[in-house]
């Protein structure tokens, strides 16, 4: 099973500031009635199958995991961290849409293009020196509309500063490990 590709229903922009404003006016509302509403947990569950593959289920949605036959997989899906710099992508478009929402910024279209380099030495236990992760990732953002470049330039610092998964790649996030 692979991701297919879903038709999303076509949105207009009255439709899409009707739905930003209501899920804001929603967890504005959730969060003023107890502060403990704002604290998420996620659960995402990974099995593995094939050479190296990984089966992930997070609720009621399931996608596939794996490495091009360079890395020993079979190359049926996305690679883990092409799916990070998706993640990256998706989660800036969530935030760019909502924040155009926010402060009336007029967003016609966003296209974000990203590229990381990762150093495999430490991978394959060559080089302990070297990070096993991203050493640079690099965010191209196409941003169409009728506003002037100093909003845009406004959205995307409001952007940065808010973006979720901009944090995790950005700051330092503690993650514990443990066997079951």
């Amino acid at each position: 099973m692979t991701i297919t590709d879903t038709a999303l229903a076509p949105d207009s922009a009255a439709d899409r500031a009707e739905r930003l404003t209501a899920a804001g006016a929603a967890w504005n509302a959730r969060i003023e009635a107890d502060a403990a509403n704002a604290q998420l947990t996620y659960r995402v569950r990974g099995t593995g199958e094939g050479a190296v593959a990984t089966r992930v289920s997070s609720g009621k949605h399931r996608f596939l995991v794996d490495e091009p036959a360079a890395l020993a997989g079979d190359d049926v899906a996305a690679s883990p961290v092409e799916y990070a710099l998706g993640a990256l992508i998706s989660c800036q478009v969530v935030v760019y849409r909502l924040y155009a929402q926010t402060l009336g910024i007029a967003l016609d279209a966003i296209e974000i293009e990203a590229e990381g380099d990762i150093d495999v030495r430490r991978l394959f236990g060559l080089d302990p020196s070297v990070r096993p992760g991203f050493s640079d990732i690099r965010l191209a953002v196409t941003l169409e509309g009728p506003e002037p470049r100093e909003r845009y330039e406004e959205l995307q610092v409001a952007v940065d500063a808010h973006c979720p998964v901009l944090d995790l790649f950005s700051n330092a996030t503690p993650v514990s490990v443990r066997l079951a």
